[in-house]
């Protein structure tokens, strides 16, 4: 997933080079403290992680277009604050030598003076012209490294290098062959660098906390409601679809709402989704063409990965779909593994002892899973997706400290059930999530996006029949190790205030919609069977079989006064109600012959909204959908019109009932009397404006005695509005605007015909927003264009005084 792609360069962490150079500034507290921090880290771990070295050479490669991730260009961000590409350091006791081109020695002049005071080197730039291949700048660096070598009592000086990176371009080959041809002791210092880079600071860990709440935020806000309409509305969307929309949501955080700077974030890696029995844990996975599978038993995988300033985050989920025990079981399981991963994430505890907590959980709860589970908990993270060195395997003796950051992503993979569809038989689970350790506790930075059971388990079938307990097949991984790149997040359960409050607030709210929706499915109205007493809300198209309509042949007919349709089925017509039908469409073949399909609304179907009719009767055997052919296209063409056109209406109605049954009641308009004439504004006009198809009227504005009536010459027409249910009020005058406005924003909401709204505004025109130019000119001094603006000037500073006094 992320092993073989380049950190790419953002505003802050931009490559320098090109005539932007210039524009680009270092941070000279933070170049010097971050090269305290490398050469004390140099000096006290010198023989054991940095392999003895006494000089330390890091070539960046050119730039590439490819996403990789090298401990080279780590080092300039976390030094220097950006990449230089194609650029070679010698770090030595009392020297640091640069090579690079002109542009981008002119950036780096400014670190001299920072240097000396902070370690007390000198900094020496060798300039690298366009047409030189650097070997003389080169043979003076190996001059002054044997030179300071043989002051220090060493013939031959011990160079360490990043040994894992091989060197790309003509400067960084040729400095590769001639370090090799010149004797010298080399050592791999990766290990070194990684521990340098493994404890993050304050800024450090500022990054890392943004990237993690976009990439959690992504998942929670995005990925999921987006998964959730596909299954809703059935439809068929590629892997790799999903995957070019959720990259196109991470590169503009403004989509979600998310207040970063686009130019700040970059992806980690392309985001995975997997489904259908094909699952790849290994960190080289990727999205596929196939569509998303979502029937039941069906699991779905995702994975995402954002960068803010070039630091990385990393958040999982699975989402089980009508799962079985097995399934069941196996999530519960990882859920309860991941977190004991998470918990043991303390200072002083060693990097192994996090997988041997997971493991254990696993071997106690379901040991038949246990070959199975990723061989590894996850990685460190920071400028690199995958730091080295920081694996949490089972063997890793490294100590954990305070400031580090850890993707910790475990996950089930090749497990199979018997299930009777091939594509359930095989499945995976993971879950990965951005844990940053505290002084005394771990913080999951990813929690936005929620783990939980309940969260990620969509159960549809509701037949009431429990499955047999299937039969456990467990395949032994294939792969010796798994880093958890693409893995997802877990949460944190010790919730912020702010995350307490969120979850109150969305708990009152839910609280109000089943009180609301009650209420609408309240009231009595007995039916004719000799059933109990049925509430209103409850759907009757018919009371008795009597008051269905005569049949006009065995056609599919339309009764919009009783709002059902009527099928013909074995020769009898079978009313619906038009609220039980979910979708309805046709389509024609090549030999003329149309398709009508009807799909009804029935206990069961993908995050269908719920419904207190099908709740009541879930035992009953239901019709999913129908579908009917016809010779004849144009009364096909005319039957889904008439549906849609009264499922639009009925719907509309009560969307507009719910809306109104959450209105907070308000005081009822006092009328002025005899004795007090209403101030009153005419002709104006309404926003939002009323419904309806007919043509919009303007209207009257009047002052009563506790509040404001607006009402046109229709009827039913006519807004209410009472000073105590206004918050702040608003006027616009005419200047330099076409319109007078009087803005009201409320406390509480209100209806304007069939909208629910918080604010209302009245205005009138003052002049014609659109006026017809003629061919004949006009003298800038003739009297009537002089006279019209005078009279126009004359209206708006009348419309102003009325409005004022209002």
């Amino acid at each position: 997933m992320a092993d073989h792609r380049n950190v790419k360069g953002n505003t802050n962490n931009a490559k320098a080079s090109g005539s932007a150079a210039n524009s680009y500034t270092i941070n000279l507290e933070n170049f010097s403290k971050r090269l305290k921090m490398l050469y004390s880290h140099w000096s006290e771990f010198k023989n054991d992680l940095w392999a003895g070295s006494e000089v330390l050479a890091v070539a960046t490669p050119p730039p590439s277009e490819d996403l990789r991730y090298l401990k080279s260009s780590a080092l300039n961000i976390w030094l220097i604050g950006y990449e230089f590409p194609d650029t070679i350091m010698v770090f030595m006791q009392k020297e640091i030598h640069f090579v690079c081109s002109q542009k981008k020695v002119s950036l780096l002049e400014v670190v001299k003076k920072s240097a000396k005071d902070a370690v007390g080197v000198e900094i020496t730039m060798h300039v690298k012209a366009k047409n030189d291949n650097g070997t003389a700048l080169m043979d003076s660096i190996f001059k002054a490294v044997r030179a300071e070598s043989r002051l220090n009592g060493h013939d031959t000086p011990v160079f360490g290098y990043i040994a894992r990176e091989a060197p790309e371009g003509n400067l960084l080959e040729l400095w590769d062959e001639k370090l090799k041809s010149e004797n010298f002791h080399l050592a791999d210092v990766t290990n070194g660098f990684s521990d340098l880079f493994a404890v993050k600071d304050t800024a450090e860990i500022t990054n890392v906390k943004k990237a993690a709440y976009l990439t959690s935020s992504v998942m929670k806000y995005f990925v999921v409601p987006k998964l959730e309409k596909i299954i809703d509305e059935e439809k068929k969307v590629s892997h790799s679809s999903l995957m070019d929309d959720t990259e196109k949501v991470i590169l503009e955080p403004a989509k979600i709402k998310v207040k970063l700077k686009a130019d700040n974030v970059d992806i980690c890696y392309p985001p995975i989704f997997q489904s259908g029995g094909v699952f790849d844990l290994k960190p080289s996975a990727s999205s596929n063409d196939d569509n998303l599978f979502y029937d039941s038993t069906s699991v779905i995988i995702c994975a995402i990965g954002s960068r803010y300033n070039s630091y990385c985050s990393n958040v999982a989920r699975t989402f089980l779909i009508d799962a079985n025990s097995l399934q069941s079981k196996a999530y519960e399981v990882l859920l309860k593994a991941h977190d004991a991963a998470i918990a043991t994430l303390k200072p002083g505890n060693k990097a192994g002892d996090v997988y041997l907590a997971a493991l254990s959980v696993v071997e106690k709860e379901a040991p038949e899973l246990a070959p199975n589970l990723t061989k590894s908990a996850g990685t460190g993270i920071g400028l690199e997706f995958r730091e080295s060195g920081l694996s949490l395997n089972g063997k890793n003796d490294r100590i954990l400290k305070t400031g580090m950051v850890f993707n910790v992503s475990l996950g089930f993979q090749n497990l199979q059930t018997e299930t009777k569809n091939p594509k359930t038989q095989k499945f995976s689970v993971l879950l990965a999530d951005t844990v940053i350790i505290g002084e005394t506790a771990p913080e999951v930075v990813t929690s936005t996006s929620s783990k939980a059971v309940k969260d990620v388990a969509y159960s549809f079938n509701e037949d009431g029949e429990e499955e047999e307990p299937p039969k456990v097949k467990s395949t032994p991984n294939v792969s010796d190790t798994f880093s958890s790149k693409a893995n997802l997040r877990s949460v944190n359960h010790e919730m912020s205030k702010e995350e307490l409050r969120r979850q109150h607030q969305a708990a009152l709210a839910r609280r109000k919609n089943e009180e609301t929706a009650r209420r609408l499915a309240g009231g009595g109205s007995e039916g004719s069977n000799n059933g109990p007493a049925k509430p209103s809300g409850e759907l009757i198209a018919y009371k008795n079989v009597n008051d269905l309509p005569p049949p006009r042949d065995f056609m599919i007919q339309v009764d919009q006064k009783n709002e059902a349709i009527l099928l013909p089925i074995y020769g009898k017509m079978v009313p619906f109600h038009i609220a039980t039908v979910k979708t309805v469409s046709s389509q024609q073949d090549t030999s003329r012959t149309c398709y009508i399909r009807i799909i009804f609304n029935v206990p069961g179907a993908p995050f269908s909204q719920h419904d207190p009719n099908l709740q009541k009767f879930h035992d009953s055997i239901y019709v999913k959908e129908v579908s009917f052919h016809s010779k004849d296209p144009r009364h096909i063409s005319e039957v889904v019109q008439l549906i849609k056109t009264l499922r639009r209406q009925v719907a509309s109605r009560e969307s507009e009932k719910a809306e109104r049954a959450t209105l907070v009641t308000q005081e009822k308009l006092q009328l002025a009397g005899a004795k007090f004439k209403p101030i009153r504004l005419s002709d104006l006009w309404i926003r939002p404006v009323f419904g309806g198809r007919g043509r919009k009227l303007s209207g009257t504005l009047e002052a009563h005695t506790n509040g404001f009536r607006y009402a046109t010459s229709r009827q039913d027409e006519r807004v209410d509005i009472m000073f105590a249910n206004v918050k702040h009020a608003f006027f616009q005058p005419a200047e330099k605007e076409m319109i007078t406005l009087l803005h009201f924003h409320l406390h509480n909401h209100i209806m304007v015909g069939n909208k629910k709204t918080k604010d209302v505004q009245f205005y009138v025109e003052v002049m014609d927003v659109v006026q017809t130019i003629g061919g004949g000119k006009r003298s800038a001094y003739d009297p009537d264009e002089i006279e019209e603006e005078q009279r126009k000037e004359i209206e708006r500073t009348r419309l102003a005084w009325i409005f004022r006094t209002l």
